[in-house]
């Protein structure tokens, strides 16, 4: 399979996730430039983390309407698999690709950490190599991470939630919570299955050298799920 990765204006793990996919996974990547509008044949989009265009307005509002963004919303609708990291996660949002909003650390100040996660959901293109109540170690590096929606989203998105904060023995509490995120959600899809956002980095966490390989089994998901549409 080949993998693309967007790169915006202030993209800042663009890199990182080119490493894992070349390097780590040994997949084919191609870097896609803002302005592009052709995906160049990939099997599926990651949008890094970063801060694009500078956060100006929000986290996510300019990049929404980057030429590039049309043509990966059509090719979510046609169900290609899209992963959102961090900022990736917030532009997802503001292009309506996710529900919900990103709103500011309940903290007011950014946050960079290692955090727990529990793995609420292996049904889905992104999380079928790991097993269901997992828990998982990965960093976050955010100040606009605490997930918001209107209380009947919330209420959806709540039984469906992929990722949670938890503490290490997976129990989720306010305590564990980093950002204040509504029920504690660190990662959602879309209705769908084939878009998904989350905070946390996985791309930080794809070598045990690196303290934990946890996040890598997203991407070995995606390729496993990618391998067995063929």
């Amino acid at each position: 399979m080949k993998w693309g990765v967007v790169v915006f204006p202030g993209s800042n793990c663009d890199a990182d996730c080119v490493y894992v996919i070349r390097d780590v996974l040994g997949d084919p990547v191609e870097t896609l430039w803002h302005q592009d509008t052709d995906l160049r044949g990939v099997d599926a989009v990651v949008l890094p983390g970063g801060f694009s265009y500078g956060d100006y307005l929000r986290t996510g509002a300019i990049a929404r309407f980057s030429p590039i963004m049309q043509s990966i919303a059509s090719f979510a609708k046609n169900g290609g698999l899209v992963l959102g990291i961090c900022n990736g996660f917030q532009i997802l949002l503001e292009s309506g690709l996710l529900p919900g909003a990103m709103l500011r650390n309940t903290g007011l100040r950014f946050i960079c950490r290692t955090v727990t996660l529990r793995v609420d959901r292996t049904d889905t293109p992104f999380t079928n190599r790991y097993t269901r109540g997992q828990i998982v170690r990965m960093p976050i590096a955010h100040n606009e991470g605490r997930f918001a929606a209107d209380p009947a989203t919330i209420k959806r998105i709540n039984q469906d939630a992929v990722f949670r904060y938890c503490n290490e023995q997976g129990e989720v509490t306010e305590e564990a919570n980093p950002n204040g995120s509504s029920a504690c959600i660190a990662g959602i899809t879309n209705q769908a299955g084939n878009v998904m956002g989350l905070m946390p980095h996985p791309e930080r966490a794809s070598e045990l050298s690196l303290g934990s390989n946890d996040g890598r089994l997203i991407f070995e998901s995606m390729r496993h799920a990618l391998a067995g549409a063929r």
